[in-house]
């Protein structure tokens, strides 16, 4: 194998930890959906995920108010519009209508559900310390919901510059963990 310098810049398409997201938030009777896919699991119980929303991001503003979010997990049905929600901001327009996502009201929190999407984790930011310095919150889930008649979800997993990778293909490996 050779292996040859590779650009610092795109460091993290190899290291993409998951699912690209949708993150939706709530703030003075205004909804917005963002593209995220700077995310990583911290904790199992409760379960925590650590985010990077860009300070320039619309949803920082709200998400720092109201210490509250839903990480909504689209598929490849609806790549499209997650990537034109990561092209456009909600501080003048309402995304959910400009891409056709449609809003469902949460159980614990006031950001919506996203209908389109296959999962939806409703949170409670739990830390900010590294707000201030990285933008990194580490958000509580309190609520999740998942759709059963999807078996086999084909995720979005950000590479860079409009590159995506689709997860779907299970394999099961003999494993000690439970």
């Amino acid at each position: 194998m050779r292996k040859r310098n590779y650009p610092l810049s795109k460091v993290y398409g190899l290291l993409e930890p998951g699912p690209v997201l949708l993150l939706t938030t709530a703030h003075q009777g205004k909804t917005n959906v963002m593209t995220l896919s700077w995310h990583t699991m911290m904790e199992f119980e409760p379960p925590l995920v650590g985010c990077v929303v860009s300070g320039r991001d619309f949803s920082f503003a709200a998400l720092r108010k109201t210490r509250e979010c839903v990480l909504n997990i689209p598929t490849e049905e609806i790549a499209s519009q997650v990537v034109a929600c990561g092209n456009m901001s909600g501080q003048h327009l309402d995304k959910f209508a400009s891409v056709g996502l449609t809003p469902s009201p949460a159980h614990e929190v006031q950001a919506p559900l996203i209908d389109e999407c296959y999962a939806s984790l409703e949170c409670r930011v739990a830390d900010t310390r590294l707000v201030n310095r990285y933008n990194f919150f580490i958000l509580e889930v309190v609520c999740a919901w998942v759709d059963t008649s999807c078996k086999a979800p084909h995720t979005l997993h950000h590479r860079g510059y409009g590159e995506f990778a689709i997860a779907g293909r299970t394999v099961k490996i003999r494993s000690g963990m439970r």
